[in-house]
């Protein structure tokens, strides 16, 4: 009888902690708690927050300054999308759904550079579980319009020259072999010229007299980060929704998770195109030419709990569990590279203080939203030398308890 009763007690307490929930901050309130009311040691914890502040990027505040200085070199470079000074550095740590700490300005909306890329493979994620886009692995030429640009708010002039009004951003002979697996995961090798920025431009070779003549890698072979690539997905991923990337975002992810109203997804000055007889912009996949995502570190946070969570949300799934999967399996070409923009830490590379599982969604800045499901753990870290990144996680994951 003893025996039995032990069996019965062991079996409702393994029924209640399957019965615990996650928590989800609401659209209104985030609950905080005490480092010390999860065993976390806060001294270390403050240690990897100063240590934070203390290796704040020595680059200016000035992004228009600090864009010049590290693209100014390259040909095209100049922004054509909007632009903002930054503050100072500035960030949230995420305990089991909870904010345990932050320091500097979280409301701050400001530009996080290629976290954007992550937006744009999660709207690429959602077209193909509506069936917009049918396999990954499709060719993305046989998907795309007609497409109409505007020019100084009229439509593009005719060109007989060219023979055609419209732009075809994957009509060459290498362009047609291109995937949409190939482009989330920057290995297309794509060519052509977007926006008035070519894809040799972008973090060009030293190799001047092959920047318009070398021969294409095909696609899936080589690995090659490049915002004018990133562009032309994100016009493909605009056409096949025929609608605005950010209203996209708007309804189907940051609504849904409780993110602000204060993020803006912006795109270049000349980036409009005519869909259904409306004017849309093609937004940006970062702010390496201006644009992108201007975003605060709160709404970052809730974007990284989601992707930790495995796109689910509540008890609702957001961004399909299969595409979390796909969006952190290591690219052949690049094995610390998932979908865009997923830096994996394989064999802990990229990060050797983190569990291998960790990934982080990062920009420029270094801007980064670093998601750990071995600890629970989601990290915004915003403004930091990126040479830091691994110091500051090695002070934050020994605050943890030991498990």
């Amino acid at each position: 009888m003893k025996r039995i009763l032990l069996s019965a007690i062991f079996f409702v307490s393994l029924l209640g902690q399957a019965q615990v929930k996650n928590y989800y901050p609401s659209a209104n309130q985030w609950d905080a708690k005490s480092p010390t009311s999860f065993q976390i040691d806060s001294n270390k914890l403050n240690l990897a927050i100063q240590f934070a502040k203390d290796n704040e990027s020595k680059n200016s505040k000035n992004l228009w300054l600090t864009q010049a200085i590290q693209f100014g070199k390259e040909p095209f470079s100049d922004p054509i999308g909007p632009m903002a000074s930054r503050g100072p550095a500035s960030g949230l740590i995420i305990y089991k759904g909870y904010i345990i700490a932050s320091w500097g300005d979280p409301n701050a909306v400001e530009m996080v550079n290629s976290v954007t890329k992550s937006f744009v493979s999660t709207v690429v994620g959602l077209a193909v579980e509506k069936g917009l886009i049918h396999s990954i692995d499709d060719k993305v030429y046989p998907y795309l319009p007609p497409i109409q640009v505007v020019q100084n708010g009229v439509l593009a002039p005719q060109n007989p020259i060219e023979q055609t009004s419209f732009l075809y951003p994957f009509e060459t002979v290498h362009n047609r072999k291109i995937s949409w697996d190939h482009l989330l995961r920057q290995t297309s090798d794509w060519e052509g010229v977007l926006w008035g920025k070519p894809d040799w431009a972008d973090r060009p070779s030293d190799k001047t007299d092959e920047w318009t003549t070398r021969k294409r890698f095909e696609p899936g072979t080589v690995f090659k980060y490049n915002d004018t690539r990133v562009n032309a997905l994100a016009l493909a991923a605009t056409t096949v929704w025929r609608k605005p990337l950010p209203e996209v975002l708007r309804e189907q992810v940051m609504n849904p998770i409780g993110a602000s109203n204060t993020w803006a997804w912006t795109g270049y000055n000349n980036a409009w195109i005519v869909l259904d007889g409306k004017m849309v912009q093609s937004v940006s996949g970062g702010g390496h030419f201006g644009g992108g995502m201007f975003i605060n570190a709160y709404d970052m946070a809730r974007f990284g709990l989601l992707t930790l969570r495995k796109g689910n949300w509540n008890g609702k799934q957001i961004i399909p569990e299969s595409w979390i999967q796909k969006s952190t399996t290591p690219t052949p070409a690049n094995t610390g590279y998932g979908f865009m923009n997923y830096f994996l830490n394989t064999n802990q590379k990229m990060y050797p203080s983190a569990p291998a599982t960790a990934f982080a969604h990062l920009g420029n800045g270094t801007n980064a939203i670093y998601v750990d499901s071995e600890h629970d753990i989601v990290a915004v870290v915003k403004w930091m030398d990126d040479k830091s990144m691994d110091g500051f996680l090695k002070l934050m994951l020994s605050a943890l308890p030991s498990k």
